[in-house]
């Protein structure tokens, strides 16, 4: 905690980390026909372009190392040949890999029989390409359920799961049209319907609202996200979209030449680019719409605990030593109160009542919530005379903003 915050009764830790449900341990992909000769020059350290030279053979991926947590958007971009969609069909093993370790709930994929992987498929993973890929001459109803009839589903329960799919995409009314009676993204919300009508706990999404108008393409992306709220799944998905990734994504990998050179939340690549290659990308980049005010809040103010017993002289010693004009107060449980000054706490202090501190508070004082981007606050932090404080969604204070940690964030020093 904050040396201007005293040791007390602090709130629970923080909600407990998701389990890792994918995880890439040392994984390559080589396409060509000498591809052991070409694993060797990989292992050597030679370039992409090297290997191809002598080789013929072209480097897909190569090391990729990382996690992804259960019920996150896990966003992976790059430039065109980066390869971020090899990447993505090496998760479920639609390319095989050359090396190394894909796992899948701690689960090998890679020492899965023909098999087992494609039980794997059926029951856990989903897939939307960025073409819609539907059949004309069925219905939608149909389509939705396509794959669940290619897995030997029976009709009627085929076409229940799949009715339930297309209603959680808002196609509901639309089960017995044909696919050239729908506009593109309701196209596309079949393609996704049909990926969620086998109830997958992983959906892998490659370029899959590329191919749509900008509006349109914004909307799925909502709908991702609402749909991600209604039920949480774990989903990757594939774009060379900067906009899209920080929009829809938790965190983000970015691909060079093969090579996963960075993973992180948007915040994190935006304030600390790993190379000039992931800082081009991010140069253009509005802060204001990706940092939210929990990001950038700080523990600087003092804070004070509403409880019995609590004197206002001690209070007021505190903000002196600590050159501070107010001073935050909360309870046992962290939760925010409001803010008391230097001037309210003396007047409170020469009145008989009892609760100086809910005496004192300064009127007007709203918290910031967490969620908020500092778009949506700046003019409110701008026009405050003292750092504003932010709260989460159960109202437990996490910190202040002030005008000079706004400022800093916006020229993102250091980038």
């Amino acid at each position: 905690m904050d040396s201007l915050t005293p040791t007390l009764d602090r709130a629970a830790g923080d909600d407990a980390i998701p389990p890792v449900k994918i995880a890439l341990r040392n994984v390559y992909k080589v396409f060509g026909d000498h591809d052991e000769a070409a694993m060797r020059l990989v292992r050597d350290g030679r370039d992409k372009a090297e290997i191809q030279a002598e080789t013929g053979c072209t480097v897909g991926v190569d090391n990729a190392s990382f996690e992804i947590r259960s019920g996150e958007i896990f966003v992976i971009m790059g430039l065109s040949g980066s390869g971020k969609s090899t990447l993505l069909r090496l998760i479920n093993r639609l390319i095989e890999p050359s090396s190394g370790e894909i796992l899948i709930d701690g689960q090998d994929i890679t020492k899965m029989s023909r098999q087992e992987l494609t039980a794997l498929r059926r029951s856990s993973m989903g897939m939307v390409f960025q073409s819609f890929a539907l059949l004309p001459n069925r219905t939608v109803l149909d389509n939705a359920a396509f794959g669940l009839e290619v897995a030997g589903m029976a009709q009627a329960e085929r076409h229940a799961k799949a009715r339930a799919a297309l209603e959680a995409v808002g196609l509901g009314a639309y089960a017995d049209s044909r696919p050239d009676q729908l506009s593109g993204g309701m196209k596309q919300r079949v393609g996704l319907a049909r990926a969620l009508a086998g109830e997958p706990s992983v959906l892998l999404m490659d370029e899959a609202f590329s191919a749509l108008d900008p509006l349109i393409r914004t909307e799925m992306q909502d709908e991702l996200i609402r749909l991600q709220s209604e039920r949480s799944r774990t989903v990757v998905f594939v774009s060379h979209d900067l906009d899209e990734a920080m929009r829809i994504g938790d965190r983000i990998a970015i691909m060079q030449h093969g090579r996963v050179v960075q993973v992180g939340t948007p915040d994190e690549i935006v304030m600390s680019p790993a190379n000039d290659y992931v800082r081009s990308f991010f140069r253009n980049v509005d802060v204001s719409h990706v940092f939210r005010a929990g990001d950038i809040a700080r523990e600087t103010q003092v804070t004070l605990i509403e409880r019995r017993g609590m004197a206002i002289p001690a209070a007021l010693e505190r903000m002196r030593r600590h050159d501070r004009d107010v001073a935050i107060v909360v309870g046992r449980d962290k939760k925010y109160h409001g803010m008391v000054s230097v001037d309210s706490l003396a007047a409170a202090a020469r009145r008989p009542e009892p609760d100086p501190y809910h005496r004192a508070l300064l009127p007007e004082v709203a918290p910031i919530a967490a969620g908020e981007t500092l778009s949506e606050v700046m003019g409110r932090v701008a026009e405050s005379p003292h750092p504003l404080p932010v709260v989460d969604d159960d109202q437990r204070y996490l910190g202040s903003i002030s005008k000079s940690a706004l400022l800093q964030t916006l020229d993102r020093s250091g980038n």
